[in-house]
Order: C-alpha cells, then sequence, then structure tokens
C-alpha cells in the first residue's frame, strides 16, 4: 500500500455503506485515527435514508484485522500513556456504538481476527466467518487483559469455553466463533464479494441468510465442552491448573502448559475480569470495567515487558513480575478494578 493512501477507505454502493480498514500489511492493526474514521462513518450514516446496511472489511488476504497497534502503544507506554488512554477511550466508545447501532452491521470476519479486531466485529449484528477465519483474544501472552468488550462476549460464551479461550489465549476456528457467540454465519470465502454486491441490494439478513452454509463444518471446542467446562469451573487459577493437570484428556494437559507461560498477573486479573462482567448488566459497564483495568496495565510493567518479549526483541522469553501465581495477591488483583475518578470512561452512565 502506498503511503499516501488512507488508513480507512469509505465507500458507498447502492444501499450499502462499506467500510475498509485499509492497513494490509499491518493485518490491518488498528491505530487512533481509524477508530475515529469508523465513528466518523457510523456517524454520518444513521440518519441518512440511503444507507440500509453497513458492511466492515478488511484490505490484504491475510485478515479482517490484527488488534490495536501493539508498537505505538508499546513506545506509548514508555512514555507514559497518555496517547493510549484516548486511543483506548475512542476505541471503547466505538464498540458500544457497534453494538447499539440501528442499522444492519455486517462484518466479514475473514482470516485473522484478534483483539481489537473481534472489538469492531463480534459486537455487530451480523457476522461472517469462513474456513479461513482465525479468532483470538491473546492479551495475557504480553502481559495485558481482554478488553474491547471481549470479556462481556467471552464471560457470556456457552460453559467456560470463553475462560479457556481467555486464560490460554488461544484461537478459534469459523465453527468455533460461531458456538462461542462470537459470529452467526459460515459463508466460504470465495463467495464474500457475491455476499457483498447483494448487501447492497438486499436486506442484510437475507442477503446472509442466503449465502450461509447450513451443514457448518464441526467446532473443535465444541467437542471438548466436558472437560473445559469442569476444569475452567473454579474461580481460581491455580485450581483450574489443578484440574486441568489431574484431567486425562491430552488437551486438557497441553491447556495447562499454554496458561503457565502467560503472566500470572494477567492470569489471574483476566479470570477476575471475565466473573465480574458476568455479573454486569451491560456491554457499557464491562468496557468501564475494562478501560480502568487497560490503564492499569499501561501504568504496570507486565504490558511492556510483554510486548517487549513478542514484538520489539521477540526472544520469546518475559521476565514476569512477581513471576509466579502465588505471588499475585488479591489486594493486587483488585487495585486493577479500583475506580478512575475524573479519568472514568463513564460510558454506563451516559446511557443513564
Amino acid at each position: 500500500m502506498d503511503s499516501s493512501e488512507p488508513e480507512v477507505l469509505i465507500r458507498r454502493r447502492g444501499r450499502l455503506g462499506h467500510i475498509i480498514l485499509n492497513r494490509p500489511k499491518a493485518i490491518n492493526a488498528l491505530t487512533h485515527g481509524m477508530v475515529r474514521e469508523v465513528l466518523a462513518a457510523l456517524a454520518a450514516w444513521e440518519h441518512d435514508d440511503g444507507v440500509g446496511t453497513v458492511l466492515l472489511t478488511g484490505a490484504g488476504e491475510r485478515g479482517l484485522c490484527a488488534g490495536g497497534d501493539i508498537v505505538a502503544i508499546y513506545r506509548d507506554a514508555r512514555a507514559g500513556g497518555r496517547a493510549t488512554a484516548g486511543f483506548w477511550a475512542d476505541e471503547y466508545v466505538l464498540n458500544a456504538r457497534i453494538a447499539r447501532y440501528p442499522k444492519p452491521y455486517v462484518a466479514f470476519m475473514d482470516g485473522l481476527v484478534l483483539g481489537g479486531g473481534v472489538g469492531v466485529s463480534a459486537h455487530g449484528s451480523v457476522r461472517i466467518v469462513t474456513e479461513r477465519t482465525k479468532v483470538g483474544m491473546p492479551e495475557v501472552g504480553i502481559g495485558f487483559v481482554p478488553d474491547i468488550g471481549g470479556t462481556w462476549l467471552l464471560s457470556r460464551a456457552p460453559g467456560e469455553l470463553g475462560t479457556h479461550l481467555a486464560l490460554t489465549a488461544g484461537s478459534a476456528s469459523g465453527p468455533d466463533a460461531i458456538v462461542l457467540g462470537l459470529a452467526d454465519h459460515f459463508v466460504p470465502g470465495a463467495d464474500l464479494p457475491a455476499l457483498a454486491d447483494a448487501l447492497a441490494e438486499e436486506p442484510a439478513g437475507e442477503a446472509a441468510a442466503r449465502f450461509a452454509v447450513r451443514d457448518v463444518p464441526p467446532s473443535p471446542l465444541a467437542g471438548q465442552r466436558e472437560w473445559i467446562d469442569q476444569c475452567y469451573a473454579p474461580d481460581s487459577v491455580e485450581e483450574i491448573l489443578r484440574r486441568l493437570r489431574a484431567h486425562p484428556a491430552p488437551a486438557a494437559r497441553a491447556a495447562a502448559g499454554e496458561i503457565l507461560g502467560k503472566s500470572p498477573t494477567a492470569l489471574k486479573v483476566t479470570l477476575a475480569s471475565l466473573r465480574r462482567a458476568r455479573g454486569l448488566g451491560s456491554l457499557e459497564e464491562v468496557l468501564d470495567q475494562e478501560y480502568r483495568v487497560s490503564l492499569r496495565c499501561l501504568e504496570g510493567r507486565e504490558f511492556a515487558e510483554g510486548v517487549r518479549a513478542q514484538v520489539i526483541d521477540k526472544d520469546r522469553t518475559p521476565r514476569w513480575d512477581p513471576p509466579m501465581l502465588g505471588e499475585v495477591s488479591a489486594a493486587q488483583v483488585e487495585a486493577f478494578f479500583a475506580g478512575l475518578g475524573p479519568r472514568e470512561l463513564g460510558l454506563a452512565l451516559a446511557r443513564t
């Protein structure tokens, strides 16, 4: 892509308003400017009778969106984190806006859909996955905690599937995403252009249903519900690990190994975030909670260390502090959820 090309392309065709995330070399990772442009497009189209449906897609062949621009966030964190706080505030506003949008909001979740990519797609009303879809919330692997409404979505997945995905930083296939409640329809990737054409002429629900595969391929995650629900039921990461290690299913023991490599602090805060999200009554309340947690992660050292190890230096050997789960106290976890005072996001309050 030419550096002069816009990061978001806004198109109109028939009754379709088409938003294209346009940073293909970065798998369309979100910048603050991109978030603002999508918000502006949604605002312009909400009361435009000529637009019946909004479609979100990603440029390139690799995926819809790989999340936020982690390198930019890392650099800002080291400088004090002021720019990232503003970026997240607008991003979470966008997530809530998508969820409440009065017109059909269709997302083609083709290829990689990670972190912030989930936020701009899975809150939509018509969510399309393909045989290439790979959805994930990999935050604990970089010392962070699922955000963008991710704890709202994952805490409401069947059984403990969402807990498993969050604590292992694992990925879900297209059929998995449907089972998790993150997507609605499975459409072969080759049919997406024709579906986009249909969306310009006919109601979104009818078009999506016409192109959707009736016999969706099996979901690997759904076939593992028994041990996942049993092992992830506790409200303690230590007890979850004990159950995983003791379970005879090889996949359970493999999950334990995945979890052990993640930030102990991020793991405990993630589990607490998921359990708290289950008790909250709206996406806005959860986004307010996630904003508190995200800013506390930005102020701490785990996130910067995780990004350093995985993205900057790529030595894949983060030095977590503390390094052991038992060394992360309940008081330390609780501190992530404390109010922010004048810095509160306030989405739930704005809705009342």
